[in-house]
């Protein structure tokens, strides 16, 4: 089987619900993104053979394939056809996954997988809720009521199962959380996040245009204490806001090509694919699914977890990467060494490819080889995606 390459990712810096990113409509969002990935490799823009674009709510301005509306947004040819895919907080890693098949069957050479996600423009849960309000229905079908019959699927509930089911307790959630924003704001002020941010032009408080390339979520003045204060979302649980990911825009991508593309465009790969795989898990837990599924890929690659040199796992809820760390035995030194969602924000279908550009300058910085990114998805599913950096 051919081997796929990643020769380019980057992402803009997250901007909160109603802050620096929204007056950007989402299409040009993930545009600015594919114009950034064709000028990092200097590739022509008609050699990309496909766009495989993640988003997680595609009504409104990220509907009727935003992935072809981004690509008619972008420098890229006409030429150049576009899909989006919905595997929730997953879909630009399934994104990514895509890719990398369709390079390694032998049917593509260049394919870019991305990611967008405007929270702000089009607020989660909006394609459930406008239609139910509107009179056409809800996703929970009738079948599915007689096999869980009762049961309203909820990742938060299921973040809540996770922390109930290894015994994890509010101040372990607290601790973790203060931890993603100390190593995120260790990694800003260090410059480590720079070779990933692509800039996105905005207007500060005086309507003058400056560059974005912060992560706006990042809390700089997080105490322990604060975090500690902050109200339970339910009574009786372990789950606060500042436990959970932080609501945010952002856009994300990656390039993917073959060894043929590497040699006919002379361009230098980062990391090879070294392993993909998604697996399906109880959808009322929901979340636990990263573990299993790790424990799995790991086992299929023939390797073990003291192999991996830096593990990128979304922090939708700081309950998913606790359970890991215990669950699997990680050393915390390498986990979301940079921060995670927690303090930089998650925005849904752009995450995948976000997480990437984030291992590959983790790892980079790190001297490391392998990388593992996996996160928690609605329905009970995860994606594991293992790269060797080249």
């Amino acid at each position: 089987m051919a081997e796929a390459y990643i020769v380019a990712a980057g992402r803009t810096a997250g901007g909160r619900k109603g802050g620096k990113l929204k007056d950007w409509h989402p299409t040009d969002l993930a545009a600015v993104v594919l114009n950034d990935l064709v000028d990092r490799t200097s590739i022509d823009p008609a050699a990309v053979e496909d766009v495989v674009m993640g988003c997680v709510m595609q009504v409104g301005e990220q509907s009727t394939n935003v992935a072809r509306n981004a690509v008619l947004a972008s420098k890229l040819p006409e030429s150049v056809p576009a899909t989006s895919v919905d595997r929730q907080c997953g879909s630009s890693q399934q994104a990514l996954q895509f890719a990398a098949q369709a390079v390694m069957s032998g049917t593509m050479d260049v394919v870019i997988a991305a990611g967008v996600e405007s929270m702000s423009r089009v607020p989660m849960g909006l394609s459930v809720s406008l239609p139910a309000q509107n009179g056409f229905g809800v996703p929970k079908s009738p079948w599915q009521e007689e096999r869980y019959p009762g049961i309203q699927f909820s990742q938060f509930m299921g973040a809540e199962m996770v922390a109930e089911k290894y015994n994890l307790t509010k101040d372990q959630l607290d601790e973790y959380s203060y931890r993603s924003h100390q190593r995120a704001i260790a990694a800003t002020q260090a410059g480590a996040f720079k070779d990933e941010i692509i800039g996105v032009e905005i207007k500060d408080a005086d309507g003058k245009t400056v560059i974005h390339t912060v992560d706006e979520g990042i809390r700089f003045d997080a105490s322990l204490d604060g975090i500690r204060g902050v109200k339970l979302l339910r009574e009786g649980g372990r789950i606060t806001a500042a436990s959970s990911s932080q609501i945010c825009d952002g856009a994300s991508g990656v390039m993917v090509v073959s060894e043929r593309a590497l040699k006919e465009h002379n361009l230098t790969p980062l990391a090879r694919i070294h392993h993909l795989s998604v697996m399906g898990h109880d959808p009322v837990i929901m979340l636990e699914a990263p573990l299993p599924a790790t424990e799995r890929a790991l086992k299929r690659a023939g390797m073990k977890v003291e192999d991996i040199d830096v593990f990128e796992v979304n922090e939708a809820f700081a309950s998913v990467p606790v359970a890991y760390l215990q669950r699997l035995g990680v050393d915390p030194e390498k986990l979301n060494i940079n921060g995670g969602a927690i303090a930089l924000g998650h925005p849904l279908g752009a995450s995948g490819t976000k997480l990437m550009a984030t291992l590959l300058n983790a790892l980079k910085g790190k001297g490391g080889r392998y990388g593992l990114q996996t996160m928690c998805e609605g329905g009970g599913l995860a994606n594991v995606t293992i790269i060797e950096r080249l």
